[in-house]
This record gives structure tokens, C-alpha cells and sequence, in this order.
């Protein structure tokens, strides 16, 4: 989705009309897959568990880093939300590169987090809980994920992805 995002900031960006009802789904995605569904798995279970287990220098990763950036993350996508509303009424220039930033700092944000995710919390984590710690986690993300399954949301979000994809990438 960030590519996806990229490559319409691309096209707004060259005077390609919006098409809010893109940008609401690209919103729904960011909001309940991404952050609802992928950042809620850490929030409601590594990252507690890491914060309790692993003391102040795990607590400075989660709290004072990757909990910042889902933060930033969701500030991003209600700005860039306020600038769309705003755009529908009042389609100028300015709002069109307001978008566009919201939309290519989100995308930017995400991007290094996921790095930080792969090259430090997870590797981190990996390496300081115990096979306890992880099969209570790995527990978790499997009832969250076959509960999410039944309500058929991995194949709503990821079949909106693969059309946005074909849509905005080329």
C-alpha cells in the first residue's frame, strides 16, 4: 500500500483528479488493516510483553519509539483525511499538495518503521525472550488472525490492495 500511495502522490502530483472514493478505501486499508489489524497485534501483545520482560531499554523501543510512530502514523492519515474533505470543497492547489504530503509522510514513516520493526524490534526481541514469551504471542496472532479470518477481513483488505495495485502501479 505505501507503494501504491507513492505512485498516486506521483499522479496527483502530475494533475491526475483525486478520486476520494480511492483515497476512502486507501484510508479504511491504512486504518483497519495496517494499523488496526497488524499494529494492534503488537500493541495488544509483543510490545506489552517486551516492556514487561525486557525493562527500561525495551520500554524506550516500544514507548518512546514504535509506539510514537504508530501515533505519527495515524496522524498522518487524519490529516491527510482533513485535507481531502477540504479538497472536495475547495479543490486548490495548496489542499492537492497537502495531500499529498500527508499521504507521501505516512508512506515515508511507515517505511522506515517497518525497517526499524525488521532490523531492530523483532531481531531484539528474538533474542531476549524466552520459547514461553514467544508461543504466548505466536498464541495470540493465531486466534486474532483466524478470528479476523471468519470476518473475512484479510480477503476484504488484501483483494483492495491487489486492485489498488494494478490501478496506481505500473
Amino acid at each position: 500500500m505505501l507503494k501504491v500511495m507513492q505512485q498516486y502522490s506521483i499522479r496527483i502530483m502530475h494533475g491526475e483528479e483525486i478520486d476520494q472514493e480511492d483515497f476512502k478505501g486507501i484510508i479504511d486499508f491504512v486504518r483497519n488493516y495496517a494499523d488496526k489489524h497488524h499494529h494492534g497485534k503488537e500493541e495488544k501483545s509483543l510490545f506489552p510483553l517486551m516492556v514487561e520482560r525486557l525493562g527500561k531499554l525495551a520500554d524506550n523501543l516500544i514507548t518512546h519509539g514504535m509506539l510514537v510512530e504508530h501515533e505519527l502514523g495515524r496522524s498522518h492519515v487524519r490529516a491527510l483525511e482533513e485535507a481531502l474533505k477540504v479538497y472536495k470543497e475547495t479543490p486548490t492547489d495548496e489542499i492537492r499538495l497537502d495531500i499529498i504530503t500527508e499521504a507521501m509522510g505516512y508512506a515515508h514513516l511507515l517505511s522506515l518503521h517497518t525497517e526499524k520493526e525488521n532490523s531492530v524490534v523483532y531481531p531484539f526481541a528474538e533474542r531476549m525472550l524466552s520459547e514461553e514469551d514467544f508461543a504466548k504471542v505466536d498464541a495470540y496472532c493465531r486466534r486474532f488472525e483466524a478470528e479476523e479470518d471468519t470476518k473475512g477481513v484479510q480477503k476484504k483488505y488484501l483483494s483492495f490492495l491487489e486492485e489498488m495495485e494494478k490501478k496506481y502501479i505500473q
